[in-house]
Parts: structure tokens; sequence; C-alpha cells
């Protein structure tokens, strides 16, 4: 009987550690399967009308980038390229040197985005000159919203001495301008054509900042 007695304790542990292993087998094959199962599963749909998180930046800088030139409020800055008067004289500068900066505001009026602004730049008689303004910008074309129309009216200051009549109204000094544009966006590249007048025209090329 000893034999027996010895023979079967070291039966009995060899079953119990398969039964073990085969358990913890089938335990970590639920576990992989159910996994799968989540990983397969499709992600929630979100409305587009969702809200979105104050607080989430990422989520805000994807809605600038995907709105790009049609953002309601962001800055434009832009020089001149270049310059053609109509009536060519060998006085004229065709190198205005200009900097200007625009801020397109939140706000609508006649149907145009308002903005504000100003400039600096050489005149057509290479005098230093300035230029503030306020104006509308519209986006006549639903389906291309990177083209626009601009109109920009303010008071320019520079034309003197000789060359003070040049512009009208400029007795003082100072003189009203009204400068209608055409311009373009590229994501945040952008190029105008500016009429002053029956003068000239200028083509800019300037970008956009959020």
């Amino acid at each position: 009987m000893l034999p027996s007695l010895v023979f079967h304790p070291t039966r009995v542990p060899s079953a119990l550690i398969a039964r073990r292993r085969r358990g913890r087998l089938a335990r970590v094959s639920r576990a992989l399967t159910g996994a799968f199962w989540l990983l397969a599963m499709p992600p929630p749909v979100l409305s587009a009308d969702a809200p979105v998180a104050a607080g989430d930046g990422m989520a805000s800088a994807a809605t600038r980038d995907a709105q790009g030139p049609t953002q309601t409020d962001r800055f434009y800055f832009q020089t001149s390229v270049y310059t053609k008067h109509f009536h060519p004289d060998d006085e004229h500068n065709n190198s205005q040197k200009l900097v200007y900066a625009e801020w397109r505001l939140p706000h609508r009026w006649l149907e145009g985005q308002v903005l504000v602004g100003g400039s600096y730049f050489d005149n057509s008689y290479h005098q230093s000159s300035q230029f503030v303004f306020a104006g509308l910008l519209w986006r006549p074309v639903e389906s291309v919203p990177e083209l626009y129309l601009k109109v920009a009216a303010g008071v320019v200051h520079g034309y003197r001495g000789e060359y003070q009549d040049k512009i009208p109204f400029n007795g003082s000094g100072y003189a009203p301008a009204i400068l209608p544009a055409v311009g373009y966006c590229y994501q945040r590249l952008c190029s105008e054509i500016v009429l002053f007048g029956t003068a000239g025209a200028m083509l800019t090329l300037g970008v956009t900042l959020p």
C-alpha cells in the first residue's frame, strides 16, 4: 500500500497544474478576444453641430486652419510688388516700399466684413506718406471664398511742396482717399490689385495671421 500512497500524490499536483494552465490560457484568450472586438468597433460619430470644449486648444487650432482665409478675426500684412501708372511720367516712382497692416474685425456692415488699418509708403513722387483707413471686405462668390473685394476709405498724408496738388482736396496736407482692391488668398498667402484713383494700380503680396 505504501507505494500507491507515495505514487498517488505525485499524480494529483500534475493534473491540478494542467488545469490551472488551461484556465490561464482560457482567460488570456478571452481577454485578447475582447480587446480585438473593442479595437474593431468603429469610433463614435460626432455630430457636426456638437459643441467643442473651449479649453480644447488642438480643436480650436484645427477649426482655425479649416476656416483658412475666411476666418473673420485676423490680421493681414502686405507690401508692394509692382506699380503701374496709367499715364507714366519721368518723375513717377514705381517702387512704393509699402508697409501695410490691416485688422479684419469680426463685425459686418452693408454685408461686408469691417476692417481698419494703416500703411506707410513712398508716394509716386518719392515722398514718405501715410494712409489710415477703415473699410469693408466682401466675398462675392460663395464657392470661391478665397476671392474677395475690398474698399478702404481714409486719410492720406505726405504729398507736399510742388506735389501737394497732385491729389484732390489736399490743401491742408491731409486728403481723403478711397482705394478699391480685389484679392485672392492661397491658405495664408494673399495677393491684391489695388487701384489708386485714376493714377495707376499696385500689385501686392501679403500674409494673414490668426
